[in-house]
């Protein structure tokens, strides 16, 4: 079975025409495309041009039409309200279909965008999938961004209409979105004309009138649509990431590249078929969600699990075993810092015994480096292969992976094992050379990407050109710092840039900077990514205040948390800062981030050569000190 890895991705570099067009054969085209591969406006490449499909009906009409409908497509698992809810294929496709009916019927047509601001709820998935089915872009956002951030994201997508509900709930907590809502729409320079609002029992959301629709109302005589066929490089989605300045960026997913790569990627990389149980335990506002929870499971004609819940305290550590346990999940993917939440309430893995996980085969991590203790614990206490695989938001789906389905070789705690078929992955130096085996430099992808990856950002190609594919001509940036060893084992170390990784989730020091210099006491101040046992990275932040500030530096700090929480969310886990006398920084000015979170991490660093005065970083490391750092990592 190596021998298939390694063929398929000889060929996927050498024949990627013929090797990406017997795998778009398995996916259903209205029109067959007229070019696989369309080069003639480097460095712009678009799969598929002149091929017409759509992704909602490859999701749901295909598997009806192949008799399969009564199979069970999703299962909503929600233990924060104690519900769990199956659509079968002949369900979910109903639902999408009318709900479908109404976004047309309030004006949505083929290219509007739709933002959908919700919570991991079945109707999240139907919206997406109805937005797919007549061509409308959706733009999810994470409900756990603040209003600031949402109005941002409806001011670059220019929405038509925005789908949201009136609560989402973490944990034991009820969070309102409506509110948040409302203060985004306000904030925002381009008002979409609607919103269409679901209300969910725990919260009844006030209604602007007007503007805001109630879902059950309008579902209640909603007539189906059917699906509008779409061009292979007409756009999915566009989600959102974080930009090193602090302005996100709005990364594009075509049609028909995505949807072949994501089937593909469901036998090949995970090892799953159809009518097997997959639940990527992540959130829809994220791109897993998208590509593992949604688009590519569907694809496949396999069933999903949709969990609004969390790895512990929904009720206990085994929340996840009792999913498994219950429907019979075959193969999981969720990010590291989920076991690692485990594995402290649960050391013994006491939980996991109390369930039969028969049907469990293998677990898969990504979202953050995999630490190799807790790909160790996993393994042992599952006794199943544990794969740490490594993506971005930008590429839809795995880069580099130890692909199930062409047979797992050797796992290399730590690393992310070899690039996917149809990835070009090399290590470079600054000067554009390849790197030899085991030399770190940054991870760097020969163009053209694979179906899949992102072709532009939205609105925005001198700025896809600029984030990507400037640094390394000829080659798109990854911005993460490793190197490949000599089994082409590639180990991803680091991010080059100032984009922290908190739990999986993406998030720019930038913005938080931004925030916290906006407070009157503020000079200047810096965020670092610390390395943290549960979360992977947090933010640490450290604060020079203005000069004849005399308040209690505690409660300033406690200001700057909650100013941080407002307006970035508390996704951001911003919980610890420091008030410094001054920040070290090179004689040009630039603050040197890089050596204060090797200081905070405990990790042997050189004083750079540049530094304006080398006795800040003595400072530095005395007042980490008095905050634990660095901190022993188990």
């Amino acid at each position: 079975m190596a021998n298939t890895y390694q063929t398929l991705y000889e060929r996927s570099l050498s024949d990627p025409d013929g090797f990406w067009s017997e795998v778009a054969d398995d996916v259903h085209w209205f029109k067959r495309w007229d070019k696989v591969l369309d080069d003639t406006n480097i460095p712009y490449y678009r799969w598929f041009t002149g091929g017409v499909t759509n992704s909602c009906y490859n999701a749901l009409d295909l598997h009806v039409d192949r008799c399969r409908g009564e199979q069970a497509a999703l299962i909503y698992d929600s233990p924060v309200t104690g519900t769990v809810k199956t659509f079968t294929y002949l369900e979910l496709l109903d639902n999408v279909a009318r709900f479908a009916g109404v976004l047309q019927a309030n004006g949505v047509e083929k290219g509007d965008r739709v933002v959908i601001y919700m919570p991991m709820i079945p109707e999240t998935v139907i919206a997406m999938l109805a937005c797919a089915r007549i061509g409308a872009v959706h733009s999810v956002v994470f409900g756990g961004f603040a209003a600031r951030e949402l109005a941002t994201r409806i001011d670059d997508a220019r929405p038509k209409l925005i789908v949201s509900a009136s609560c989402g709930i973490e944990g034991k907590k009820v969070i309102p979105y409506k509110p948040l809502l409302d203060a985004a729409i306000e904030q925002a320079t381009a008002k979409p004309d609607k919103t269409i609002v679901f209300q969910r029992p725990q919260v009844n959301a006030a209604m602007t009138a007007g503007r805001d629709l109630d879902w059950q109302a309008l579902m209640k005589d909603a007539q189906p649509v059917p699906c509008t066929p779409l061009a292979a490089t007409d756009p999915l989605y566009i989600l959102y990431t974080s930009g090193t300045t602090g302005v996100p960026k709005g990364v594009v997913r075509d049609n028909g590249g995505h949807l072949v790569a994501l089937k593909w990627s469901m036998k090949n990389i995970y090892g799953v078929n159809p009518g097997e149980v997959f639940w990527a335990a992540s959130d829809v506002g994220w791109v897993v969600g998208h590509s593992y929870i949604i688009y590519a499971p569907l694809f496949m004609g396999c069933t999903t699990v949709l969990y609004e819940g969390k790895p512990v305290g929904t009720p206990d550590p085994g929340a996840f075993w009792r999913v498994i346990s219950q429907h019979k999940v075959s193969v999981m993917f969720t990010a590291p810092t989920a076991f690692r939440a485990i594995k402290r309430e649960d050391p013994n893995g006491e939980f996991i015994r109390k369930y039969d996980l028969q049907h469990f085969r293998t677990l898969f991590l990504a979202g953050e480096r995999c630490d190799p203790n807790t790909l160790h614990w996993a393994r042992e206490q599952l006794n199943v292969p544990v794969i740490d695989h490594w993506w971005q938001t930008e590429t839809g789906w795995a880069i580099g992976a130890n692909c199930a389905g062409l047979g797992l070789s050797e796992v290399k705690p730590g690393s992310c094992a070899r690039p996917v078929p149809g990835y070009n992955v090399q290590v470079l130096d600054e000067n554009n050379n390849e790197l030899p085996a085991g030399q770190i430099g940054t991870i760097a992808i020969k163009l053209p990407l694979p179906p899949g990856c992102l072709p532009t950002l939205w609105q925005n190609d001198e700025g896809f050109r600029n984030s990507y594919l400037t640094e390394f001509p000829g080659y798109y940036n990854t911005s993460d710092a490793g190197f490949i060893d000599d089994d082409n084992y590639l180990w991803v170390m680091s991010r080059t840039d100032d984009i922290i990784n908190v739990a999986g989730h993406r998030l720019s020091t930038g913005a938080m900077e931004e925030v916290l210099s906006a407070h009157p006491d503020v000079a200047e101040c810096a965020v670092l990514g610390v390395a943290d046992k549960l979360k992977g990275e947090i933010p640490l932040g450290t604060i020079v205040l203005k000069a004849g500030v005399e308040r209690n530096d505690a409660e300033i700090i406690g200001e700057l948390i909650q100013m941080v929480r407002n307006k970035i969310g508390p996704v951001a886990s911003f919980k610890i800062a420091t008030v410094v006398k001054r920040l070290p920084k090179t004689r040009s000015g630039k603050i040197l981030r890089g050596t204060m979170k090797k200081i905070a991490d405990g990790m042997d660093y050189k004083v750079p050569a540049t530094i304006d005065d080398p006795v800040i970083l003595e400072e530095i490391t005395a007042d980490f000190k008095q905050l634990g750092y660095p901190r022993q990592q188990s």
